[in-house]
């Protein structure tokens, strides 16, 4: 099911900030990024260091281009502040406290004020509308609920928009489908690769999608292609739309499809995002692809100021029929710590992705596994059959393997081994997909 972007003007949940013009937008971007520097820079010891250290001093911004002569933030930084030293008010402001795994280090903490909550559920609420989300909605958040931003999130979104909750959380699948049949669920929102993982499972227990309330699916937290949302249309027989947040700048709500579904609207009264060449550091030109940095301009317990999200994506120069004067982001193409570099070639996960949905006989879920022999990289592709393939002749199998291996190759010059496998051999994941296992000790 796809709905017409002509019909959407009418749902703009905010239309004074969404609909500003850029002049004005641009006055009030300003406006707030000046306060912001004056408050951490008053209150944020590590901010401060390092604006001695350049000999800047907030008074000094006269203009946007100034931000480019600040210097980064970046993970480590928030590890190495842990928990509290970022924050720029006392603890008792502060109501909320989120953060990361930590499974790599130090988790990352990241804290609100009542305002700051405030503030997220109406650029959620923004997304949310635009993505066709109602007060007459039933919304399923199928997010972890814990430390992690994303349940909660759009949680305050739809409550705020008026719709009724459901706060399934992660999980417990099958429980999952039996709430969408009973409770009417419209809206569901979870990761791309879930959404994939509910449809498998209503085909295993019999239910038909369409059977169900579904209309809109809002997913996000993972790159996914454009022939994946299609995958997931047909499956759920829904209208699936892309956002984008992060846990260190607010969580979800930084910038979210409307129904026409071609850029994701960022909240530019929220959040200054810019777009640098990852080596050189530089900007690149509007519309080129380069690793996001955004800086906060209307949080209160934990600003921020140009932290390198490692996102690969790029501003879409131009306006969007919707009626929406905000910058729009591309997709999420990747991460730069997720490229992998195979004998000098960058490739992605999500141009794997890409290539396997538009290939019949396979399943949209794969595993990439690089290793290094002989020191050399290799790169295996590992897809599932569907059920179809598995009567097949093992000629066929090899025809069909052969055939992704030649595509791979032509299209992104690197050599592959694909390995076909049973369905429902790859481990399936009720949040983030690990699509990429690297070996290598580099």
């Amino acid at each position: 099911m796809k709905v017409a972007c002509d019909k959407i003007e009418r749902r703009i949940w905010n239309p004074r900030y969404e609909q500003m013009s850029r002049d004005e937008m641009s006055q009030l971007q300003l406006e707030r990024l000046q306060a912001t520097l004056q408050k951490v820079y008053r209150n944020v010891r590590y901010y401060r260091k390092k604006f001695d250290e350049i000999k800047f001093e907030p008074e000094q911004l006269r203009s946007l281009e100034d931000l480019a002569r600040l210097p980064f933030t970046v993970k480590n930084d928030l590890r190495d502040n842990y928990p509290y030293g970022l924050f720029a008010v006392p603890l008792r402001e502060v109501v909320r406290i989120h953060s990361s795994s930590g499974t790599t280090g130090k988790p990352t903490v990241v804290g609100y004020t009542k305002n700051d909550l405030e503030v997220w559920a109406e650029v959620v609420a923004r997304m949310q509308t635009a993505a066709g989300v109602t007060a007459d909605d039933v919304v399923q958040i199928a997010f972890n609920y814990g430390l992690f931003t994303g349940g909660f999130g759009h949680h305050y979104g739809a409550e705020k928009i008026g719709a009724s909750v459901i706060p399934s959380s992660s999980g417990n699948t099958r429980k999952q489908i039996l709430i969408m049949q009973d409770y009417k669920t419209t809206a569901l929102v979870c990761t791309p690769s879930y959404a994939l993982y509910l449809a498998e499972t209503m085909a295993e227990m019999g239910v038909d999608p369409k059977s169900l309330s579904l209309k809109w699916g809002l997913f996000g937290a993972e790159p996914w292609s454009e022939r994946m949302r299609e995958e997931i249309e047909d499956r759920l027989y829904l209208t699936a739309t892309d956002n984008y947040g992060l846990s260190e700048v607010m969580g979800p709500g930084v910038s979210g499809e409307c129904l026409c579904r071609n850029g994701q609207h960022i909240a530019d009264d929220v959040f200054l995002i810019e777009v640098i060449d990852p080596e050189t550091l530089k900007p690149v030109a509007e519309g080129e692809w380069g690793e996001l940095v955004i800086t906060t301009i209307h949080k209160e317990a934990f600003p921020i100021i140009r932290y390198r999200t490692r996102d690969i994506s790029r501003i879409i120069p131009g306006a969007c029929d919707c009626g929406r004067t905000s910058h729009r982001l591309a997709r999420i193409k990747g991460r730069t710590d997720d490229m992998l570099i195979i004998r000098g070639v960058n490739l992605f996960p999500s141009q794997i992705e890409d290539l396997l949905m538009r290939i019949e006989g396979v399943e949209p879920h794969y595993q990439l596994i690089v290793d290094r022999v002989n020191n050399l990289d290799t790169l295996e592709v590992q897809v599932e059959m569907n059920e179809k393939m598995m009567t097949d002749m093992v000629k066929s199998l090899e025809a069909l393997q052969k055939r992704i291996e030649n595509e791979i190759r032509e299209l992104y010059q690197v050599s592959a081994k694909v390995r076909l496998v049973e369905p429902r051999t790859i481990q399936r994941s009720e949040g983030k997909a690990q699509r990429v296992i690297d070996k290598r000790k580099l």
